[in-house]
């Protein structure tokens, strides 16, 4: 998104002034406006806190059509702060649903951050392939999350700026033609993760050396062409021609041209594999709406609106098996292509490892 995925997408934009500030509502400063007039609204309310570019405006319209329930949404651009505001606020932030990548999903099942999911509201998740049981081995069985989406970053390449002949793997960010024109993300987990599987290691090592080994590498090879890592305007500065190759979900991107202009994108995924994600729906333990909750998520499953999702951002069905049917669009990438991507993983205590050493990469000359 880990779709984590960081960067990963805005939702519900808003198309109308916004007519009520809801200023004191909840203690961490819920200042999202209402961004759905419909005549249906009941008065009641859904708080999403979503990465983003991730939720298609039809169908949080949709959902309020058919329920009379307002759908909220703030937005983040990384877990980490995610993580970071849920915790300040000490799980008393008013938000409903959040969308934590697989690592954090677990994090936050550890620390009894999470509601435990009524299965009986939820039967649409029967929809929910195998592949993504298997991958999520941090709750295989969907008790505390139900997967959004699984998927990966690539590399966007405007290719009516750069010189042809680029390598189309991750060395793309080693090419000096491209020097101060390209970002990468600023995610420690993606970036470290797709070093050490370009260099033939697990992304989720805790070796050293190994690791030792990644961070040479991006400071070396990768970090002297990058104008910055970037997980939140670069794809507006790639939309504008500022930056030519960036380290990217694909709705990052494509949702900044117009779509008679998509061929001028050459959107990748690295051969040789990188970091995947799955990116998740969780409702938290202190939710002040847990049944309309519980209806989002249903509703977001059911076949011909997890279509709308994929539709919107041209994305491969991974966590659904009946969603093709109603798709209607042609995906970027095919599920294939994940086949050498490995999941984010909890590292438990040792993610201070990955903390020192990201910090190093960001911030030394």
């Amino acid at each position: 998104m880990s779709m984590h995925h960081d960067t990963r997408r805005s939702t519900y934009s808003v198309k109308v002034a916004c007519a009520v500030l809801l200023a004191a509502a909840f203690l961490a400063g819920l200042t999202a406006c209402s961004r759905n007039s419909s005549p249906k609204s009941n008065g009641e309310a859904l708080y999403l806190y979503n990465w983003t570019y991730y939720t298609p405006d039809s169908i949080l319209l949709a959902f309020t059509e058919e329920t009379g329930i307002q759908v909220i949404v703030d937005n983040f651009s990384s877990n980490e702060e995610m993580f970071a505001k849920l915790r300040a606020g000490g799980g008393r932030v008013g938000y409903d649903i959040v969308f934590p990548s697989a690592d954090y999903t677990s994090i936050m099942i550890k620390l009894d951050m999470l509601e435990k999911l009524d299965h009986e509201k939820l039967p649409n998740v029967k929809h929910a392939t195998k592949l993504v049981h298997e991958k999520a081995t941090y709750d295989p069985d969907f008790l505390y999350s139900v997967p959004y989406f699984m998927g990966a970053a690539g590399v966007a390449v405007n290719t009516t700026l750069v010189p042809s002949g680029y390598e189309r793997n991750w060395d793309i960010f080693a090419d000096k033609r491209f020097a101060r024109r390209m970002t990468m993300l600023d995610d420690m987990r993606e970036v470290m993760g797709d070093a050490l599987i370009h260099l033939g290691y697990s992304n989720n090592t805790t070796d050293l050396l190994q690791l030792a080994e990644a961070q040479s590498y991006i400071i070396e090879n990768w970090k002297p062409n990058l104008v910055k890592f970037d997980a939140e305007s670069f794809g507006k500065s790639f939309g504008s021609g500022e930056f030519w190759a960036v380290h990217s979900y694909p709705e990052n991107v494509y949702e900044e041209f117009p779509e008679s202009r998509w061929h001028e994108i050459d959107f990748f995924l690295p051969p040789e594999g990188g970091s995947m994600y799955i990116d998740n729906m969780v409702i938290l333990k202190d939710a002040p709406h847990k049944d309309a909750a519980h209806a989002f998520i249903d509703f977001i499953y059911r076949p011909e609106i997890y279509a709308q999702f994929l539709d919107e951002f041209h994305l491969p069905p991974t966590v659904h098996s009946s969603a093709v049917e109603y798709m209607e669009t042609t995906p970027l990438y095919s599920a294939d292509d994940l086949a050498n991507y490995s999941i984010i993983e909890d590292l438990g205590e040792s993610l201070d490892l990955y903390n020192d050493l990201w910090h190093d990469i960001r911030y030394m000359d």
